[in-house]
């Protein structure tokens, strides 16, 4: 089997995410074999970089030995069980080590499937919170150029107009303060005033604020100061509101801190982990809140103040000793030390894009580092331009929109990042010398 027999096969089943499938008409997918470290191989041989850890999710590399190991010695034991009135070994270490790492008040865990489908239980868990309490509070503020995921709850918090305006008549209540403009504490400033304000008006109509702690994603990679944290959090508890800390992106130590809340020394009402929780191998959410969230909601049996939220797959065995083991090599493989050292690489590497003309800024938080240009419409696609350009160079890279990002698995070498800088500046000199 080679790559056009899969692609041809695919073409005829599948529907991809985030895809105009019309392109691959003219554009080739890449079917892939195999995966070893932080590379992706085709059905061709040809091996590519996988400098986007496969949307965020992988941190330790494609089939990393030590987590297959225990992914198959649970399997040998428990694969899945309901979790309404059962239970199981990883499912409570998981969570008692969660506990003990977070930010110091979050007690309890509750599991989902993915990210989107835990900031619908946060958000729900908040408005219920406050309704148990005798208060109606239903509306919920979110950050300018958000991005919370795509089910209809997430959709209705987030910020970009690409996700969210088709679907704008289905969506629940929700408005937008200010984000911080850029990662100055001036700017962090400002966006807390603003959002004092709104709280000044409005207040008690809003059950909670949700962020992406110190990175928006999906918005652009946008990034600010960690004031800006802190001080939203003292004006959430000034007027009551819950504080949601969505840190499906920023989790495990993408930031450079284990948690990006750690940087502004807080502790949210509501903490949602996704994506690198299993290393990249399988579904798994999980919400963490506070012993006054669950008081709220413990009671003599009330269908009316009990949180009747469920999914099949809630603290799957095999995802929860994914998670497990993801842990066990941050613990025992000094990898937040070692990351340190890949961030002052990033930062040298992204030092040679401010001779370009059409780069309007250079951003990196942690073992995030972000390009954004200038003087593109959405029309030139160039995004997509710079992708395929990276790609026949072995280099995965996908930008949003006019910005691309590096966010690799963290077991990458210097030599292999010095490759995918390399491809990006290819690619710019390619595609602006073009545009020009």
């Amino acid at each position: 089997m080679n790559n056009l027999e899969m692609s041809k096969r695919d073409l005829n089943v599948l529907w991809h995410p985030c895809t105009q499938m019309k392109d691959h008409e003219t554009i080739p997918l890449v079917p892939i074999a195999k995966a070893d470290g932080i590379y992706l191989e085709d059905f061709d041989g040809h091996r590519i970089i996988d400098a986007i850890s496969s949307w965020w999710v992988n941190l330790f590399g494609h089939c990393n030995q030590y987590i297959n190991g225990k992914i198959i010695e649970q399997l040998s034991t428990l694969e899945h069980v309901i979790l309404a009135g059962f239970t199981h070994e990883s499912v409570i270490r998981l969570s008692e080590r969660l506990v003990a790492l977070t930010p110091s008040g979050l007690t309890r865990c509750f599991y989902a499937d993915n990210g989107s489908s835990a900031i619908e239980v946060a958000l729900k868990m908040s408005y219920h919170a406050h309704k148990n309490a005798g208060v109606e509070r239903s509306l919920f503020v979110s950050l300018s150029d958000s991005y919370h995921g795509e089910t209809l709850g997430a959709l209705s918090v987030g910020d970009v107009a690409l996700y969210k305006e088709t679907y704008e008549p289905l969506l629940i209540r929700a408005i937008q303060t200010p984000s911080p403009k850029d990662q100055t504490t001036e700017a962090a400033l400002d966006a807390a005033k603003a959002f004092r304000t709104l709280l000044h008006e409005r207040g008690n109509e809003i059950a909670a604020l949700i962020v992406e702690p110190l990175i928006q994603g999906a918005g652009g990679m946008k990034m600010y100061h960690p004031l800006f944290l802190s001080e939203a959090k003292k004006i959430c508890e000034e007027y009551g509101v819950h504080f949601i800390a969505d840190e499906i992106l920023v989790g495990f130590g993408r930031t450079g801190t284990m948690f990006a809340c750690e940087q502004a020394q807080i502790t949210p009402d509501f903490l949602i982990l996704s994506k690198g929780l299993t290393g990249g191998y399988l579904p798994l959410s999980v919400v963490l809140t506070t012993d006054n969230i669950y008081g709220a909601f413990y009671c003599d049996y009330d269908p009316k103040r009990s949180f009747l939220h469920s999914h099949s797959y809630t603290g799957n065995a095999l995802a929860c000793a994914a998670a497990n083991a993801t842990l066990d090599i941050f613990e025992n493989d000094s990898v937040m030390v070692k990351n340190q050292q890949m961030i002052a690489l990033m930062a040298e590497q992204l030092d040679r894009f401010g001779v370009f003309e059409c780069v309007k800024e250079i951003r990196q938080c942690g073992m995030i580092g972000a390009i954004e240009l200038n003087g593109f419409n959405s029309s030139d696609r160039i995004g997509l331009k710079i992708h395929q350009h990276c790609l026949e160079r072995g280099v995965l890279i996908r930008p949003l929109g006019n910005v691309i990002y590096v966010m690799p698995p963290y077991i990458i070498t210097q030599e292999e990042l010095s490759k995918i800088f390399d491809s990006i500046e290819s690619a710019l000199r390619t595609i602006c010398a073009n545009n020009n």
